[in-house]
Formats: structure tokens, sequence, C-alpha cells
């Protein structure tokens, strides 16, 4: 029986991918179905509590049954729009929720069926069990066992209060019922799992597709497509916290000779090199993104200006560790690279253009002042030079 149950639910679809996929729509799935199925139910039992009270010479009793029940669904109503405002919520929370609910419509429907009217309105119990099934997304063992439970309490109390002749009948409505509400949900269970399964498929072909878009494949870095969309959300979206934005430019030294003495593929290496270097400045909250041949620019918030030089610093430090030898610079035995830094408030109203033109410039005054540094520019800085540690 275990065996089956497992086969039965995983079928077609495997364990990881399963419970993936129910954790995903469990969430929003289950408590729609609560908020919309218990309001229906509270709806129900709030107008059938008038009925004792007006057709039954004030029954109390019965119409105080039908308000808690109303009641019930009511708070489960509320609670599951409350959960649905938050951000992580376990699942176990909303199967509760959904088990709870199963308890309060079997006990109502069966006291409706039974206790109350019987045989009046025998059809009610199936109709409620199936559109509960279906309603919600429940690992099968979930529904198997729910269904279990409320035909065994429906069964007993049919075998105790109903008469013969209705017995038969209702037991037999009960086991119909039970039969197509778990097939019925375990058919529409996959289908809701297969276009999960679908969408993720999806959603990870067109990340993987977007990331290809806007990554360069030899350095790993963002491409200029996606430096000028970032650019443009820097200079608009900025925290209270930041005060400046940081552009910077830089060139490798005398590539054109690196290539020319190494050969391309070693040039590619080289490349792959600063790449690296350059994505380890995330760390400090720094985007990199290569925009030409041996052309790289990055992007950053500074609280103080004075801390671009720390920034400045741990770059030309991390590419002078890689030691990446280079026989004809006319500056250093190794790779380096040119900086040009322009730095501007933030808010100020500049466009991107205006600013990668300015932080070229600075560039341009790196280049030309020896290499192997950089140039920090600004509207509110006074232009000024950082050499490599050491050189």
């Amino acid at each position: 029986m275990l065996k089956f149950i497992y086969n039965w639910r995983f079928y077609s679809f495997g364990r990881e991918q399963y419970q993936e996929c129910m954790s995903n729509i469990v969430f929003n799935n289950n408590l729609l179905g609560l908020r919309q199925l218990n309001i229906f139910v509270a709806v129900i039992a709030g107008c059938l509590s008038l009925i004792p009270i007006l057709a039954e010479n004030g029954n109390f009793l019965k119409a105080g049954i039908y308000l808690a029940v109303g009641l019930i669904a009511l708070l489960i109503s509320f609670y599951a729009n409350f959960i649905m405002q938050q951000i992580n919520v376990n699942n176990r929370i909303i199967y509760f929720l959904t088990v709870l609910y199963y308890a309060n419509i079997i006990i109502f429907s069966t006291y409706l069926d039974i206790w109350s009217n019987p045989g009046t309105f025998a059809v009610l119990f199936p109709c409620f069990l199936i559109c509960a099934l279906i309603m919600f997304v429940n690992p099968p063992q979930l529904n198997f066992f729910l269904t279990f439970g409320a035909v065994l309490i429906f069964t007993v109390s049919a075998l105790i209060f109903e008469t013969p002749m209705n017995k038969i009948f209702l037991i037999a409505n009960t086991f119909v019922a039970a039969f197509l509400s778990l097939l019925i949900t375990w058919q529409i269970t996959k289908l809701r799992l297969g276009l999960e399964i679908s969408a993720n498929r999806l959603e990870e072909e067109r990340n993987k597709y977007v990331d290809q878009s806007i990554t360069d494949e030899l350095t790993q870095l963002k491409n200029r497509r996606d430096f000028n969309q970032t650019f443009q959300r820097f200079l608009s979206n900025y925290r209270a916290s930041d005060d400046w934005l940081c552009i910077a430019l830089a060139d490798i030294d005398f590539f054109k000779l690196y290539n020319d003495h190494y050969g391309h593929p070693q040039g590619d290496e080289c490349l792959r090199g600063i790449g690296g270097a350059l994505n380890s400045l995330n760390t400090l909250g720094v985007y990199a993104a290569r925009v030409g041949g041996e052309e790289f620019a990055l992007l950053w918030f500074e609280k103080d200006p004075a801390n671009v030089d720390k920034v400045i610093n741990h770059w030309t430090e991390t590419i002078r560790n890689l030691k990446l030898l280079h026989e004809k610079s006319k500056v250093s035995k190794y790779v380096t690279m040119s900086i040009g830094v322009y730095i501007i408030r933030c808010g100020s109203r500049q466009d991107t253009e205006g600013l990668y033109d300015l932080a070229d410039k600075a560039l341009y005054t790196a280049k030309s002042s020896g290499r192997n540094c950089a140039v920090i520019l600004g509207d509110e800085i006074k232009q000024y030079k950082i050499m490599p540690k050491g050189d």
C-alpha cells in the first residue's frame, strides 16, 4: 500500500521536481482556496442559522451549531488572508488550515445530511467533499487520509442514526464521492504540477538567454549592453545613504603589444585574469563590465569621496597579484592598467553619455601622464593621481 501511494505521489515527475513544484503552488493555490471556500461556507452556515429560529420555533441549539461552523470558517478565511501578506510562510501551516477546513465541513455536512434533516440533504456531503478536494493542492497521501477520515465519520454516523433504507444510499454516495474526488484531484494536481514544471523550465531558459545576452563570454563580466542599462539605473536609483556616484574606465596598458608578442590565445587568458580580478570587486559593492576590447568600466556608490582610493588600491593590488608577465610593456614587467575615475554627487543632473565622456577624459589623462596609474576627477573634487603601491 505504501509503495502504491509513493509511486502515485511521484508519478511522472520524480521526487525533487514534485517537492519543489508542490512547495511553489501550494502557497498561493491553497490560501486562495481557503479564503474563497471558507467565506462560502460562512455565508451558507449563516443563512441556515436563520431557518431553525424562524421556521422551527426558535431552535437555538441548531442555530448555534450553524453559527459556530460559520464562525470557524470565517476565522480560517481571515487567517488565510493574513498569511498571504507574509513573505516566508511554512507550507505546514497551510496544510494545517486545510485540514481544519476539512474537519469543519465534514462535521457540518454530516450534521446536515444525517443528524439535522435525515435524508433531505443527502447529496450535500458528496458535493462538499468533491469541491473541497478539487480546490486544494495537497499531497495524495494527505488527500487519501482526509477522504478516508471523512468517509469513516459519515459511514459510522449513517449506520448509527439513519434508517435502513437510507443507509445504503448514503454510504454508496459517500464512496462514489470519495473515489471521484481522489481521481479528479490527482489528475488536476498532475496538471498543475506539469504547468509549474513547464513554467519553471521556460523561466530557466529565459534567464539563461538573458544572462548570455548581457554577459561577456570571455571575461564573465557584464557587457556593454548591460553596462548602459545599469549606468542609467545607477543615475536614477540610489539610496539615501549614497552621496556620490563613481564611474571608472580602465585600459590594459600596451595590450596591443602584449597580443603581438604573446599571441591572441594568451591575450584571451590575460583578459580572463583581469575579468576575474574585477569580479572580485563585488565584495566592495562595485559593478564591473567589459565595454570594449581591453576596456573596462566600473560603477559604485560612496558615502565619502575619500573612499575611492580604497577601491582603486584594492583594484591595482589585485591586478599586480596576478603577475601576468608583459615583457613588451614600457611601464612594468607585468600587466598594468590605466584608470580614469569621475565622481559626481548623487542626484546631479547629468546624462550617462556626458559622464562617460568625463570618465574617459580622466582615463586619457592617466594614459598621457605615464600610464599604470589612476586619475580622479569630479565637479567638486580637485584632480589627483594614485600610483600603485610598491611602484
